[in-house]
């Protein structure tokens, strides 16, 4: 692959990464009810892997192309998120308020849920990744290519979030109203984009 094509992924990625969604609502909730940010990031990337392995087989476009299995993959991202948007803002807990972390094991299930789940992740690898594929010439096949960008966009997406967990945590742990705030607008933002991406499935069927 040639070196301008990867740093033009990077800086589309980059971009596309710091711009605020479920994730980043996900990664603040969790930093500011005490849970462990690395372990919920962790589960973040799982997901991403995911649809790394299958854009890498080409069973992405396969998804993508079946509206049923597309339906039900939104259905079902929409509505955990929509699950978990509410359970924080029944409880919008914050560091140090007497309140139990949430287990590792589940904070890592838990992103990987989400963003194994979220249809416009798999829609990334479908429209803005191909266009950094070298078709033609002496280059890797391109399910390598496909894999090391996929790579790239999961290192991405480690290092935003687990930056966005740790200062979310450093700023707002010293300040719990403003740090309940945050988290309720972390939970409303997850039940915002469930019910969106709901909405913009119905509209196509």
């Amino acid at each position: 692959m040639e070196s301008g094509l990867l740093f033009s992924f990077l800086v589309v990625d980059v971009l596309l990464v710091c711009v605020p969604g479920a994730d980043w609502a996900y990664v603040i909730a969790t930093a500011l009810r005490g849970g462990s940010v690395p372990r919920a990031v962790a589960g973040l990337v799982c997901g991403y892997a995911l649809h790394t392995a299958l854009a890498t087989a080409g069973l992405a476009v396969l998804v993508a192309g079946s509206p049923r299995l597309l339906t039900a993959l939104t259905v079902a991202g929409a509505g955990y998120l929509l699950w978990l948007g509410w359970g924080v803002l029944r409880h919008p807990a914050v560091p140090d308020a007497g309140t139990a972390a949430t287990p590792d094991g589940r904070l890592f299930r838990r992103g990987a849920t989400i963003s194994g789940l979220n249809p416009k992740g798999l829609l990334l690898y479908l429209s803005v990744l191909p266009q950094f594929l070298t078709l033609r010439g002496a280059h890797l096949p391109v399910p390598v290519q496909t894999a090391a960008l996929g790579l790239l966009h999961m290192a991405c997406c480690a290092a935003v979030y687990l930056t966005v967990g740790t200062l979310a945590r450093a700023l707002l742990r010293a300040r719990p109203a403003a740090a309940r705030a945050v988290t309720r607008t972390s939970g409303a933002a997850m039940l915002g984009i469930g019910a969106l991406l709901l909405v913009e499935r119905l509209a196509t069927l």
